[in-house]
């Protein structure tokens, strides 16, 4: 059994349901020492006391409030606890809000959150309540000695604390140099939005978590097993990396992009409608088209012929065939949402 990191409850409105708060994540983080490169000796650590230079253990150590130079407030974690015993024991739910609502930057970090004692009823009624209405618990906690704004989202059979960042804690957007919404401004045109909305359709899948993992620690794995196969464990290859974005150089032709990334997501297959709008935006060259024809339709006296070779007829594009635009179906890159 997990161990919980706070017991509580959860309020909202005269309902208390007791509950306990226990990590959601784990990390798959290599770990690293730093060492001396000098003989690659390990590098450590230690707490010590300033005044008398002696390295201090673990329960001597308390925490303080410097209230004025030199001086403090000791404080143990019953103190943090009996600054408000409701705040630092409770979840309270004071709003229930769309799980959409709430903006990606907000979230911060998950809990889960799971029933203790023999209320079990109410946390049902809670999470299935939620589920129904599709909406969410906003709430405070104090976990430690912090008060953290959270949202109460039901997932499967747990409900689950999502911590909230404040709003003055994400910093305004102001100073980005990001394009603005003129589309007309900056040379975007109706075509290529069609053709990156074909690009999201062809790419579009159904979430699923699994699926994902961390492809860059197994590379990084792969080059830390090849120095030791290799016998070069003790230095460093401080060589320079190449610059993967100067190899690229800059995109120009993006609708040429567009098109060929649809052509792979449908498995090579020609994009004709993209190549009628090509046509479509060219007009003059294909007005063109007729007089050339007739041209080269009338007879010509054989000595200019011989006089003046004519060049190669450009190659001729597949003849587009007449479709309306598809329209474009709605992502299913959705939002978290209750369950």
């Amino acid at each position: 059994m997990a161990r919980a990191i706070w017991k509580g409850s959860i309020s909202f409105g005269l309902v208390h349901i007791p509950v306990g708060l226990f990590s959601a994540e784990k990390t798959n983080d290599l770990s690293f020492r730093q060492l001396d490169r000098r003989n690659l000796s390990p590098v450590g650590y230690r707490k010590y006391n300033k005044a008398t230079g002696e390295e201090v253990e673990s329960d001597v150590i308390v925490k303080g409030y410097e209230y004025e130079s030199g001086h403090y407030v000791v404080l143990s974690d019953e103190d943090l606890l009996r600054a408000n015993p409701e705040k630092t024991q409770t979840v309270e739910i004071t709003d229930f809000v769309d799980l959409e609502d709430i903006e990606p930057v907000f979230y911060d970090k998950p809990y889960y959150l799971a029933p203790t004692g023999k209320n079990a009823k109410g946390y049902a009624l809670l999470r299935e309540a939620l589920k129904r209405t599709r909406k969410v618990g906003i709430a405070k906690v104090v976990i430690r000695s912090r008060e953290y704004l959270s949202a109460v989202v039901p997932q499967g059979n747990v409900l689950v604390l999502e911590i909230l960042r404040y709003a003055d804690e994400i910093r305004a957007t102001d100073d980005l140099e990001v394009p603005s919404e003129d589309l007309q401004a900056l040379g975007v045109n109706d075509r290529e939005i069609e053709m990156a909305e074909r690009l999201v359709e062809g790419m579009t899948a159904e979430w699923t978590p699994d699926k994902y993992h961390d492809t860059y620690r197994e590379d990084l794995m792969g080059l830390i097993q090849g120095r030791i196969d290799s016998g070069q464990t003790n230095e460093p290859d401080e060589s320079p990396v190449p610059e993967v974005g100067e190899a690229r150089g800059d995109v120009i032709d993006i609708m040429s992009l567009l098109k060929r990334s649809v052509e792979a997501t449908t498995g090579g297959a020609k994009d004709t409608d993209a190549d009628e709008a090509d046509e479509a935006e060219r007009p003059a060259a294909r007005a063109a088209k007729p007089a050339a024809a007739k041209a080269a339709a009338a007879p010509k006296p054989a000595a200019k012929a011989a006089a003046k070779p004519r060049k190669p007829a450009a190659a001729s594009k597949p003849s587009p065939r007449s479709a309306a635009p598809a329209k474009p179906r709605a992502s299913s890159s959705k939002k978290r949402k209750a369950a």
